[in-house]
């Protein structure tokens, strides 16, 4: 439930932000007038609700808890003011002779009680906190990664969004906590003051209103700077994922080689340096503003308070109160000043917690592409797969990466693909899988566009390796089972796909075999060479037992060349009733496939076997010979 409410918010997100985004310098302080920072400041707040609610979803036991001992804790400092009251009138009176020493000793025994139990009760806080921060960090994070879950390929190759992820991931899993907490607080805070103000009254109704109003210049000056804090934490999100990026690669082993063999390292680490003088500029300006500002105007608290400190005091020298109410006046007056400071806190805590938790919901709203489709056949099984005048543009370009590009795969046919970097040999094979759909034309499988295809069942049918596949720093096994989630963990299954990608011997010579850890990351780890980790994705490729197109995209380029060739001889063999589609820059390889298409600029400029397009002397036969030429 809290999950909807949040999701059906995070659409309005960028309207509450909409003064940082907009602003002349891309986001860097501005200056709104007074009543846009009035709506802004009260827009936010629609966030609370949701924090509440997902606190509420989490644990509601946990949230009653938290609830019910703010409330006493609420209330118990204006009863251990009152108690006070009694326990100085009791000990003038002792003094005078006029009463008992022991009522005095009784009204202390009180109080201790009183104390001992906000002690316990604000401990009692504490541990609700650290739990529900726990349990809500743990939420929140999920809920980002589910999400993930749900978005297209191109938000992950989007640099504004990967800005709104990482403001999502810097802030928001703590956020919704600290709102809570701030809530809670200003609850408590509340209470005590509506008790202080209830005692306040028997001296004068105008000192309650001072209490009130003590706090108010250091509150709006709190609720200005938070404004600035968090359009300048908007600004630089760029930097900050600039700065995340240049840790990675100066502190991970897969970078280790070349930042040492280049000397990157100093170079890189004085970049890292430069960015962080300019972040801590604009840090130190708004922390000195902000403290000499909040300083400034915290003295006006304190001049109310010692204003009503003499005013106390003239009374109770002029008779009209007893020094016992005269202390515990003077104790409301400073323990409510504490309150009206830490509510007011609270609020623009609160304010500037609803405005970091806008980075979250806008994350959460981004909009997802659905998939529609709900086919698990086509209308003509075995027709295979057919590009249409498919045509394709990424977001933001200007140009089509492919353009009529018109094929026909048939079960039983190898297809190479061949052409620079860059011709769209890679951008097809993202089209054929589904991860981008095209901008004009259409794939169909079996006769059925790709479109109407269930997403599940077109992914089980497909079998794929991209160049830059991933190596999982997990067991040997699994790294094979990843191929295959409804068969993670099925060792019979791992043997059978190592077995048909080749990787079955050198795993039998790990330390564990298949429990073997990979990767250098966790203990015992051993590392693969290139040339093992693509046959580890190879065997990855062939877990879906089921999968009748087999996408091999680059497969082999840390292969020597007769180990190519024989993983490719291996390969036809195993593909004989399925569809293959090969990518590779080795000729040698390529001319065993049934079909060839050469690829220019994104289009079609040559298709045919091997030997009529060496008969046609195109672009292909030069290509293939002056790669001959370099083996002779």
């Amino acid at each position: 439930m809290a999950q909807r409410t949040m999701t059906s918010e995070a659409g309005a997100a960028g309207a509450a932000t909409a003064a940082a985004s907009n602003s002349p310098h891309g986001g860097r302080l501005s200056r709104p007038g007074s009543e846009t920072r009035l709506r802004s400041f009260l827009g936010v707040f629609k966030y609370s609700r949701a924090a509440l609610s997902l606190v509420w979803t989490t644990s509601r036991g946990l949230t009653v808890c938290l609830a019910t001992l703010t409330a006493v804790a609420g209330v118990i400092p204006a009863i251990a003011a009152y108690v006070g009251r009694w326990i100085v009138d009791a000990v003038v009176e002792a003094a005078q002779g006029s009463g008992d020493p022991a009522q005095a000793l009784r009204f202390v025994a009180i109080e201790a009680v009183l104390i001992v139990a906000l002690v316990g009760v604000q401990r009692g806080i504490s541990v609700c906190q650290s739990l529900l921060r726990a349990l809500l960090g743990q939420r929140v994070n999920v809920m980002i990664l589910e999400k993930a879950l749900t978005l297209d390929l191109a938000h992950y190759e989007d640099s504004e969004f990967y800005d709104k992820l990482t403001r999502a991931r810097r802030e928001a899993s703590s956020r919704p906590l600290s709102l809570v907490n701030r809530t809670f607080a200003l609850v408590q805070n509340a209470i005590s003051l509506v008790a202080f103000a209830a005692l306040l009254v028997g001296f004068s109704p105008w000192a309650a209103l001072i209490l009130a109003l003590a706090g108010l210049p250091s509150f709006i000056a709190e609720a200005k700077f938070s404004g600035d804090a968090f359009r300048l934490f908007r600004w630089r999100s760029p930097e900050t994922r600039m700065q995340m990026y240049l840790e990675t690669v100066l502190a991970r082993e897969d970078h280790a080689k070349e930042v040492k063999l280049y000397q990157l390292g100093e170079l890189f680490l004085d970049r890292y340096r430069k960015i962080f003088e300019t972040l801590y500029a604009e840090d130190r300006s708004l922390t000195l503003r902000r403290g000499l500002w909040g300083y400034l105007l915290g003295l006006c608290g304190t001049a109310a308070y010692y204003g009503a400190y003499g005013w106390v005091a003239m009374s109770a020298a002029a008779g009209a109160i007893t020094l016992g109410a005269m202390t515990m006046y003077l104790l409301l007056f400073r323990q409510g000043q504490s309150a009206v400071a830490a509510s007011l806190s609270s609020i623009g805590g609160m304010y500037e917690d609803n405005l970091y938790l806008s980075t979250l919901y806008e994350y959460l709203g981004q909009e997802v592409t659905r998939s529609t489709g709900s086919a698990t056949a086509g209308p003509l099984p075995g027709d295979g797969v057919r590009f249409e005048d498919v045509s394709f543009t990424y977001p933001g370009a200007t140009t089509p990466a492919i353009e009529g590009i018109t094929l026909h795969l048939r079960p039983g046919q190898t297809l190479a693909l061949v052409g620079e970097n860059g011709s769209g040999k890679t951008t097809l094979i993202k089209l054929l899988t589904r991860l981008y759909a095209p901008t004009s034309g259409r794939i169909l499988l079996d006769g059925l566009d790709l479109a109407a295809w269930e997403e599940e069942a077109l992914r089980r049918r497909t079998g794929v390796i991209f160049q830059d596949f991933a190596r999982y720093q997990l067991m040997a096994g699994e790294n094979i089972g990843a191929g295959d989630v409804t068969h993670f963990s099925d060792e019979a299954r791992w043997r059978e796909a190592a077995r048909e990608g080749m990787a079955e011997t050198f795993i039998a010579e790990l330390p564990q075999g298949y429990q073997t850890q990979l990767g250098r990351w966790f203990k015992d780890g051993r590392e693969l060479s290139g040339g093992q980790w693509q046959k580890i994705a190879l065997a990855r490729a062939f877990m879906r037992d089921g999968a009748d197109l087999l996408v091999l995209d680059e497969p082999t380029a840390a292969m020597d060349a007769e180990a190519e060739a024989q993983v490719f001889e291996h390969v036809r063999g195993l593909t004989r009733d399925r569809m293959a589609i090969v990518i590779s820059h080795r000729f040698s390889t390529v001319r065993m496939a049934d079909y060839i298409i050469v690829l220019h600029g994104g289009r079609i400029t040559e298709e045919g076997p091997h030997e009529a397009l060496m008969a046609r002397e195109g672009r292909y036969a030069r290509l293939f010979t002056l790669q001959a030429q370099g083996y002779r």
